[in-house]
């Protein structure tokens, strides 16, 4: 099934060194009810580089436990080592989840084709549904819109989550996708013009706040009301630039910690927390109070 709608990145509590699990756990909960299509953990956000091996198979063991068959789960497992992805591939089977998202390998800058067999590799090694992850500024290379329509052509590679960087190369590709394959934004501030332009949604690390807007405009355009989608969009434009200003998901930690859904704003180095500039800056947009469904009606 093609992946669609809100899908949260969701983030790896911390406390005190620890996964903070009491606040995952609520997490799951809190976001189950807010109309996402799915839960995305170990990714980026979810700062999988500073997880070990036992950290990482356990979040997915509660990840798992937590959601409880309410919502799909997408696990991130990637690298720049082929063998050693399929082998964590392997542990992510086990425990029944619906796919993974992997990331284009990073630091070794792999030609197209090399990217390719990457993926090509994994594909015909698991059984799992794949969303691949381009995010060159992160990974120091690009998955060009030609392997991507080679690599679409494997039954089980089914998206990308597309944070090329090009708007060119995102605009080509919403202009002219796979068959039945899903272009999810990872550029979260280009979530209206990819749902204008044909695409199938988000994986968004900045609807962990505001969840029900981010729906919202989804519903909205899929049901041909681009107009009240804006209106809408308008609300979360402003704020999304804020949660990058300093390296993710430091400043969505904050937002959280503060709103009481986890209970430290805790980052693993060589992250840090965030600055008091920002926290100044972020403290106005928490402490507006929106009505979700007074801004529904006034945008109708």
């Amino acid at each position: 099934m093609q992946p669609s709608g809100v899908w949260l990145p969701i983030i790896t509590p911390f406390q005190n060194g620890r996964i903070d699990y009491k606040s995952y756990k609520r997490m799951i909960n809190h976001y189950v009810e807010k109309g996402i299509s799915g839960i995305i953990p170990l990714g980026t956000t979810g700062e999988v580089p500073t997880l070990s091996d036992f950290e990482f198979e356990e979040m997915i063991e509660k990840t798992m436990e937590y959601v409880n068959g309410r919502l799909p789960v997408y696990v991130g497992v990637g690298g720049n080592y082929t063998a050693k992805v399929i082998k964590k591939i392997k542990i992510a089977e086990y425990y029944d989840i619906q796919g993974i998202l992997s990331v284009c390998p990073y630091y070794n800058r792999p030609n197209q084709q090399g990217i390719f067999e990457h993926f090509k590799s994994i594909a015909d090694e698991t059984y799992l549904n794949i969303i691949l992850y381009n995010i060159p500024y992160r990974t120091g290379v690009n998955i060009e819109n030609e392997t991507v329509h080679r690599l679409a052509e494997c039954k089980n590679i089914i998206g990308i989550k597309d944070a090329s960087g090009d708007m060119k190369q995102t605009m080509a590709l919403l202009m002219n996708p796979p068959k039945d394959f899903s272009v999810l934004t990872g550029e979260d501030i280009l979530f209206y013009l990819t749902l204008t332009l044909g695409g199938q949604g988000g994986i968004l690390a900045s609807s962990h706040l505001k969840t029900e807007l981010f729906v919202s405009v989804y519903n909205l355009i899929k049901g041909n009301n681009q107009e009240a989608a804006f209106k809408i969009w308008k609300e979360l434009y402003e704020f999304i630039p804020l949660l990058f200003k300093e390296p993710n998901p430091a400043p969505i930690k904050y937002c959280l910690h503060k709103n009481g859904l986890i209970g430290s704003p805790e980052v693993r180095l060589p992250l840090t927390e965030i600055s008091e500039a920002l926290k100044k800056q972020l403290n106005p947009i928490l402490d507006k109070n929106i009505n979700t469904n007074i801004l529904l009606t006034a945008a109708m």
